[in-house]
């Protein structure tokens, strides 16, 4: 990434690129072993995802004129975090979630697989702990997952987010 981050809402227009993101990221997470197989087509996952961006709020890491990664969350989940895999390991991944906790500094909570085991270890490097472990009967893929959770900042982290 050549280019400085910009780190933006998410606009209507966006829409095609961020299922890009998440298309992208999920197969590779896929073919490594780290996600199930998803459920849904590219069609289905590209109309849901473009009908969320009047529900939830989306922020995006556009990078080189392009959305290269995005955070789609709640009050109180953060439900998406993908970036794209020839971005990975450039700190966009950091950056969103960083935002996220300024956004929400009362804490959030968030389910990743069992499998994905990068996405563990970057989430407890962020401070995210384990509260809970599935066998995965209750979500679509049918995979073992954990929930993990940021308790909030303490006061003196809070001026580090702003």
């Amino acid at each position: 990434m050549s280019e400085p981050v910009l780190l933006r809402p998410a606009e209507a227009a966006d829409a095609g690129e961020i299922a890009e993101v998440h298309l992208a990221a999920r197969r590779v997470a896929t073919a490594a072993g780290h996600m199930p197989p998803g459920v849904h087509t590219d069609d289905e996952v590209r109309v849901w995802l473009a009908g969320r961006l009047d529900r939830d709020e989306v922020w995006v890491a556009e990078a080189e004129g392009r959305v290269a990664a995005y955070a789609r969350f709640t009050a109180t989940w953060l439900d998406d975090l993908y970036v794209e895999p020839a971005a990975q390991h450039a700190g966009l991944g950091t950056a969103l979630l960083g935002l996220v906790k300024s956004l929400r500094p009362d804490g959030f909570g968030l389910w990743v697989f069992e499998a994905n085991v990068p996405a563990r270890r970057f989430y407890a490097f962020h401070g995210l702990e384990v509260t809970l472990r599935t066998d995965g009967s209750e979500n679509e893929e049918r995979a073992p997952d954990l929930r993990m959770e940021w308790s909030g900042a303490r006061l003196d982290e809070l001026d580090e987010l702003e």
